[in-house]
């Protein structure tokens, strides 16, 4: 089972305010605030641990049919490489594995419950227009949109 969430970098930086009183005690644990002010780069270490959260309550809510999103109850562990970041999210018992690239304009994630399943996914990342046709019908195992992007993740048979 997969999970995925795109995060379009140029959007979110207009849409969302992270900076305003109080808006990191709502989404976030002490450690992962942590991690954001103490980084180099806060506003993509934000979108990160939001996307890496995102993705594995996707898989999160399809195993359990629990539909309460409670971001702080979702704990971030990040792992980080020279291209990727790889992570895990840590929920109500259950774990899961990520993997995040950050782009110029976009940032993706994928997850799993096992971390072995990280590298048998096809990925496929479409900007407005292009992703304007019947996704639907190539039968991804995730879906993900946000602003200009859609993300497609497919796992791989083997």
């Amino acid at each position: 089972m997969l999970g995925n969430d795109i995060v379009d970098l140029g959007l979110a930086k207009t849409q969302s305010n992270w900076r305003r009183r109080n808006y990191l005690d709502k989404i976030f644990t002490a450690e992962e605030k942590l991690l954001i002010t103490s980084s180099q780069k806060p506003d993509e270490m934000v979108w990160l641990l939001w996307s890496m959260k995102e993705a594995a309550y996707k898989i999160y809510n399809r195993k359990t049919g629990i539909r309460s999103f409670a971001p702080t109850s979702l704990r971030c562990i990040i792992h980080p490489d020279t291209n990727q970041t790889f992570g895990e999210v840590h929920i109500e018992g259950h774990t899961y594995f990520t993997k995040s690239d950050i782009y110029t304009h976009y940032l993706h994630t994928i997850a799993t419950a096992e971390a072995v399943h990280l590298n048998c996914t096809h990925i496929a990342i479409y900007k407005a227009p292009d992703h304007l046709f019947d996704y639907k019908s190539t039968k991804p195992g995730c879906v993900s949109h946000h602003g200009q992007f859609l993300a497609l993740v497919y796992e791989l048979q083997s």
